[in-house]
């Protein structure tokens, strides 16, 4: 089955050799989203901003897909520090709904433009 690349300028550009998401069939497949505003390239300082400006790129991504968060069945939380998983936790349950999506959360040492958390999804639309 083709793969076709998913790319918005309503989330932050590609700085590498990937795609923004991959449509492969029915899936969706996004890259990794951080919390960099597309509009001025500016990060939020707090944590909970960060998770819903990462959240809002993610958003449309999967929007230029065609699909929504609605449709994602499985997301990956990338979090510098394990102690603001209970306020990524709420951020992130205002953007999802029951049934929520399958989700794994690892705390990592670094990201880019070092950043608080990094967001991956998979839709199926």
């Amino acid at each position: 089955m083709p793969k076709q690349e998913i790319a918005t300028e309503n989330a932050p550009a590609a700085i590498g050799p990937y795609a923004q998401a991959t449509r492969s069939g029915h899936f969706v497949f996004t890259s990794g989203q951080i919390p960099v505003n597309p509009a001025d390239g500016t990060i939020p300082a707090a944590v909970e901003d960060q998770a819903r400006q990462a959240l809002a790129n993610l958003g449309a991504v999967l929007e230029k897909a065609g699909a929504g968060l609605e449709d994602v069945v499985k997301t990956t939380v990338f979090i510098r520090h394990m102690e603001n998983f209970a306020a990524v936790n709420a951020v992130y349950a205002a953007f999802f709904k029951e049934p929520y999506p399958a989700r794994s959360c690892v705390e990592v040492s670094a990201l880019p433009k070092g950043v608080l958390l990094e967001i991956e999804a998979v839709a199926s639309c």
